[in-house]
């Protein structure tokens, strides 16, 4: 019998032995690619059916977001009332979501349902025809949505510091803008949609508690379409950087907070110290208890949250750090920033921090293997990224073994406040 007077002994984090529960795949006979992770102690499951169908591949701005949320806005014979209907009837949720390389169509259902459900996001794929009313629609609303928007120092700082860092025709520096959403029109939308919907490349990812029969569900519904087209993986574009640096931007004149800013460019997941980076943004500004926080929130008091984090893309990253500061401490602000810059530059982090920092980052990957759904989006990660398993372990081992010296070569190669984009935008 436990003796409940004794408390459990505490076990740091780094000591546990993370493994990423492997998944299964299938085929698909026109060569789609799916892969699965069946666990879960409910009977529901997740069908993700990622397209690269992003705005890395559109020729117009805005046709790439507008062509994904149109899709489930109806088809030759289903309104957007019917479709909704149809899912809300089963108690189903389908969401799709637009990113720079991919784009996605995801539904999360009761498993015994999926049958009445593929069929119906096969008819979104093969069949969308973007009636004009919903195109209208979908224009007016997001001319509101950016008319509210612009408002906000957050907002434009966002979509300015992008464009600084890659050049505003490149895809991951691009945005919205009233005369692109005026711009787009059914036959942009329909020819997009149908060399990189319909005849374009599809990887399938599904988790939960799965049918048995569920690769036979999936072949049925999408192996007999052109969904294996490669050719949507050569485009290539360039980034081109803005040469001035600092960017002082007044969006109110009557604002009393600054969002702030800094960035640089930084390498994707595959460069080898994409790993030790990960530990040492951590350290930096990457969670509630690191050093810019502990500095500008809890000792200055100049903002209610500051945090530095990698932007991953596919194809290159970026190193941001992000804040709103009141409008009078902003370039104190910023100082502060670079004096934390400083200290990882020129001084060996202690292990008692460097330990919190392992734990934190450990507990993070354990949250994120909770579940079927999390497992399989760490996949996704990895599969999309074109990496493997390897990349998971070399990640566990890094955050349990990267000494400080390693952590202070990083810092001096990568901290640097001549690297970085700095904007404040009041």
């Amino acid at each position: 019998m436990i003796n409940r007077k004794i408390a459990p002994p505490i076990k740091d984090a780094v000591e546990f032995d993370l493994r990423l529960k492997p998944y299964d795949k299938y085929v698909l006979r026109n060569g789609v690619e799916v892969y699965a992770v069946n666990a879960g102690a409910e009977e529901v499951i997740q069908v993700e059916w990622v397209f690269w169908a992003g705005n890395w591949y559109e020729e117009q701005n805005l046709v790439a977001p507008a062509t994904n949320f149109l899709l489930k806005n109806g088809t030759s014979k289903k309104t957007a009332f019917e479709i909704n209907e149809h899912f809300d009837y089963y108690g189903a949720a389908l969401s799709r979501a637009c990113y720079n390389e991919t784009a996605t169509i995801n539904l999360h259902s009761l498993t015994r349902h999926l049958d009445k459900l593929l069929p119906v996001v096969r008819e979104l794929v093969t069949d969308a025809v973007f009636p004009q009313e919903e195109l209208a629609l979908y224009q007016q609303n997001n001319r509101q949505r950016l008319e509210v928007n612009l408002k906000k120092n957050d907002f434009v700082a966002n979509r300015l510091i992008d464009e600084y860092l890659f050049g505003f025709d490149h895809p991951y520096g691009r945005y919205s803008r009233f005369e692109d959403l005026a711009a787009l029109d059914r036959n942009s939308l329909q020819a997009f949609y149908d060399k990189y919907y319909k005849n374009g490349k599809c990887i399938i990812f599904v988790a939960g508690r799965l049918p048995p029969n569920i690769f036979e569900q999936l072949d049925a519904s999408f192996g007999d379409l052109p969904l294996h087209n490669n050719e949507t993986l050569k485009r290539i574009h360039i980034t081109k950087p803005a040469e001035e640096k600092k960017y002082r931007i007044i969006n109110d004149p009557n604002g009393v907070q600054g969002a702030i800013r800094l960035a640089r460019d930084f390498p994707n997941r595959h460069h080898p110290d994409f790993f030790g980076v990960q530990v040492l943004n951590a350290l930096f500004g990457g969670f509630f208890g690191a050093r810019l926080m502990n500095n500008i929130r809890e000792d200055k008091g100049y903002t209610y949250g500051i945090y530095s984090y990698l932007q991953n893309h596919i194809q290159q990253g970026a190193w941001m750090v992000s804040t709103e500061a009141g409008r009078d401490v902003s370039e104190a602000t910023i100082t502060e920033v670079y004096k934390e810059m400083e200290l990882l530059r020129n001084e060996l982090v202690e292990e008692d921090e460097l330990m919190l920092v392992r734990n934190y980052l450990m507990g993070t990957i354990l949250g994120d293997l909770d579940g079927p759904f999390h497992i399989i989006g760490r996949w996704k990660n990895i599969i999309l990224n074109d990496l493997d398993e390897s990349f998971f372990y070399k990640t566990i081992e890094t955050i349990k073994t990267i000494p400080a010296t390693e952590l202070q070569i990083l810092a001096n190669k990568y901290l640097d406040p001549k690297d970085f984009y700095e904007l404040v935008v009041v």
